[in-house]
């Protein structure tokens, strides 16, 4: 939360071609919001769906996915369910400094757009994400264009040398 994923990937969308861009949260935007072991079944089916949906859509070439994913299983649990054969994944963490994350989500709180308890628990996050099997791109400090040529570069050398991509760890 507050790294900048909505606006790095609607970037992401106009600069790459014919694509499309899904942000998890519509998959969940509910009132009253509920986190249960059914909801969050729920919200995984429907993200998998709907990339399963567009991955077999001929108008896209690029499907890029939104969504906080701060442990492994999640990513697992969506990567399991698609249908990849005639396409290559990239997870990539968008991650920023202490700093940088409490500035940002600080100016969202006074903005109204988030509410002051998302602070400590993005914080307490940090860490998590170094534990991804993820490509990781810091956002601390840069521009949404200077992180979306950064992903564009990332994807590219796994692209010439997919067998480092899968060697990584």
């Amino acid at each position: 939360m507050g790294v900048g994923k909505t606006s790095v990937c609607q970037s992401l969308k106009k600069a790459l071609p014919k694509s499309v861009f899904l942000d998890g949260d519509w998959c969940w935007d509910a009132d009253p919001f509920q986190v249960t072991e059914e909801t969050k079944a729920m919200v995984l089916d429907n993200i998998s769906y709907l990339l399963n949906n567009f991955l077999r859509c001929s108008a896209y070439e690029n499907v890029i996915l939104g969504w906080v994913m701060h442990e492994q299983a999640i990513i697992d649990s969506i990567t399991a369910k698609l249908d990849t054969e005639s396409c290559q994944v990239w997870c990539i963490s968008l991650m920023a400094d202490e700093s940088s994350l409490r500035s940002r989500l600080e100016k969202d709180v006074e903005e109204g757009i988030r509410s002051a308890d998302v602070i400590e628990r993005s914080l307490a996050r940090i860490p998590l994400y170094q534990a991804l099997d993820t490509i990781k791109i810091d956002t601390s400090g840069k521009s949404v264009p200077v992180i979306t040529d950064e992903i564009k570069a990332a994807v590219s050398v796994r692209r010439d040398h997919p067998y480092e991509w899968f060697t990584e760890k």
